[in-house]
C-alpha cells in the first residue's frame, strides 16, 4: 500500500485535511508521548540531523511539518546565525509550538505559520536548508511534496529529512512490529483517549518508502548527493538531499 493511500479516518476528506483534523486533536498531549513513546531517543535523532548543517551556517532554514516546534527549537539552539520558519497544517500543533518558543525566549528567532507541504507560500529559491522531522509520511503526494520543498531550497542548499522506519536486522523487526502496531496504539489511547490517531501513525510507518527507495524519489526530485544514514538500528533514518548549484 501506497503511503499516501494511508490516512487517520476513514472519510472521504482529502489525507492533509484529515492530518490537520488528526493534530488538532493530538496537540495538547503530542509532546509528552512522543517522549514516551521514542524512549526520548527522538531529541538525539534531531540533534544528528541537524548537526550537519552546522558547517553550511544556513542564514534562512524552513522546518516543514514543523508540529510543536521541536526541530525549529532545536535548530535555534544550534544553528546561532539562521532565522527559522515552521510550517505545520495543524494550527493547534502550533498554537502549542508558538507557547513554547515563548517561554524559552526563542519568538524573535523562530516564526511559526500555516502551511501545506505540497503549496508552500514562499518565493523560489528562498531558504538555504530545508528539514521535515516524522512529517513526510503524512504528505498526501510524496512526489510532490519533494518538488515543492526543491523549489524553495536555493541552490547549493540542503533537505534533511527525518523519517522513522523498519530496523535493518531482521531479528528485530518483529520486536518492531510488536511496538508499532500493539504498544503505541495501547499507549496512545490509554494517555489520549483517541486511539484511531495512533492507529495511523503504525500504518504510515510501515507502508513509507525507505532506503534506496526514497532516495530514487528524491533524484527523480530534482535532488543530488542523497544520502542516508540509520539510528538505533533503522528505527529511524535521516536522509539528506543538495539542490545543485547550478
Amino acid at each position: 500500500m501506497r503511503v499516501e493511500s494511508v490516512t487517520p479516518y476513514a472519510t472521504s476528506e482529502g489525507k492533509s485535511a484529515q492530518i490537520a483534523r488528526a493534530f488538532d486533536t493530538l496537540a495538547p498531549r503530542y509532546d509528552l508521548l512522543n517522549r514516551i513513546l521514542s524512549l526520548g531517543l527522538d531529541l538525539g535523532w534531531r540533534r544528528r540531523a541537524l548537526a550537519s548543517l552546522k558547517p553550511l551556517a544556513p542564514h534562512r532554514l524552513l522546518d516543514v511539518a514543523t508540529g510543536t516546534g521541536d526541530l525549529a527549537s532545536l535548530a535555534a539552539r544550534l544553528l546561532p546565525h539562521a532565522r527559522i520558519t515552521g510550517v505545520d497544517l495543524s494550527e493547534a500543533m502550533l498554537a502549542v509550538g508558538r507557547a513554547k518558543l515563548a517561554a524559552a525566549g526563542l519568538s524573535g528567532r523562530v516564526t511559526l505559520l500555516p502551511g501545506d507541504a505540497l503549496a508552500l507560500a514562499f518565493p523560489d529559491a528562498s531558504f538555504d536548508a530545508v528539514t521535515v522531522a516524522f512529517g513526510v509520511r503524512n504528505f498526501a503526494d510524496l512526489a510532490a511534496g519533494f518538488r515543492e520543498l526543491r523549489r524553495v531550497l536555493a541552490p547549493g542548499g540542503r533537505l534533511i529529512i527525518l523519517e522513522l522506519s523498519v530496523p535493518e536486522p531482521r531479528l528485530l523487526r518483529p520486536l518492531h512490529r510488536l511496538y508499532l502496531f500493539r504498544w503505541i496504539p495501547l499507549v496512545g489511547r490509554l494517555l489520549t483517549g483517541h486511539g484511531r490517531e495512533y492507529t495511523y501513525l503504525p500504518a504510515s510507518v510501515a507502508s513509507m518508502p525507505q532506503g534506496a527507495e526514497l532516495l530514487a524519489l528524491l533524484r527523480a526530485a530534482g535532488f543530488t548527493a542523497c544520502r542516508y544514514e540509520r539510528f538505533t538500528f533503522g528505527a529511524c533514518t535521516c536522509y539528506q538531499a543538495d539542490r545543485p548549484s547550478a
